[in-house]
């Protein structure tokens, strides 16, 4: 918080009275005011997976709708809050409009209470969720999405704040991986990849699909390959029952890794993170590098020896 108000951000989103009382607090401590909006939840289903379900009355996000105006006139009694905005995310990868006008009706209902009572809510902040198409999904464009929701919005003097992440950059990265064995039992075939679930959590994580390419086709019969890691899990795959020619050595891309890829990535089963290249073009540039197994310890001391 203290780095937050120092830094002059935008505006807190704030989740809980206690959180609120306590960024009085902190700004009191610093003599600032620190703009503020809540994130409410509108306990509306998203219609995504559980996991990334986040605007149900169950799930452990925001304030409750029917709490919010109470904590909000909370928040303008306090000395060092300033009521800026509403903040409302109900989810990610979320593929139809419904779920999202929905959640702004809700939304634009509490700014009409706020107005009555006194608080005049300078922005929205509809947060992100808008999904992306791993296999067949046809999420909606970002021109009926914002059409709809100004067309909502009507003749309200509020700035609307849009946070979309997976949307932008999903389907602009791969995670490049090579098949190292091939391995064929009486109950599956397997691809042995030295990419694992440390490097893309989300097919073990959400049983997530991931579309599997080969790098360079090859001219002959295709195999039924469950894509897996050499990780010592049996939940460490990439892909399930896909229809591949390979060889081993051959480089498979994992496509749409661009969001929840090396963000979610870990040194799991002691393994040094894959390297970032960024494709501008015809040029390639590296912008992160492949860690190496001394940068796994390089945090850790010994015990003494006394």
């Amino acid at each position: 918080m203290q780095a937050a108000l120092n830094a002059g951000i935008f505006c807190f989103n704030v989740e809980s009275a206690s959180e609120l009382a306590r960024l009085n607090k902190v700004a009191g401590n610093m003599n600032k005011v620190a703009p503020v909006s809540l994130r409410v939840n509108p306990n509306v289903d998203a219609k995504t997976h559980p996991y990334i379900s986040t605007g149900l009355k169950n799930n452990k996000f925001g304030v409750a709708y029917e709490d919010a105006l109470n904590i909000y006139l909370q928040g303008a009694a306090m000395p060092n809050i300033a009521i800026h905005g509403v903040d409302c995310h109900i989810g990610s990868q979320i593929t139809e409009l419904s779920p999202f006008l929905d959640a702004f009706d809700r939304v634009l209902a509490l700014v009409d209470a706020l107005e009555q009572n006194d608080i005049h809510i300078q922005h929205i902040d509809a947060g992100g969720g808008i999904g992306i198409c791993y296999n067949d999904e046809t999420p909606p464009e970002f021109t009926a999405y914002a059409a709809a929701m100004r067309a909502k919005l009507g003749a309200r003097n509020i700035k609307l704040v849009f946070e979309p992440g997976r949307a932008l950059v999903g389907n602009a990265g791969v995670l490049l991986t090579k098949v190292e064995y091939l391995k064929h039992t009486e109950a599956k075939n397997f691809a042995i990849v030295d990419a694992a679930m440390n490097d893309l959590m989300r097919p073990a994580l959400y049983d997530a699909y991931h579309d599997i390419k080969a790098v360079q086709p090859r001219d002959a019969a295709a195999e039924t390959y469950e894509i897996v890691g050499p990780v010592c899990e049996s939940g460490d795959f990439l892909g399930h029952d896909r229809a591949l020619a390979l060889a081993e050595g051959d480089l498979l891309a994992i496509m749409s890794a661009g969001a929840y890829g090396m963000s979610m990535s870990s040194n799991y089963n002691t393994r040094p993170r894959a390297a970032e290249v960024m494709v501008d073009g015809e040029q390639c540039h590296l912008i992160r590098k492949r860690e190496q197994i001394s940068d796994l310890f390089a945090l850790e001391s010994t015990l003494p020896n006394n």
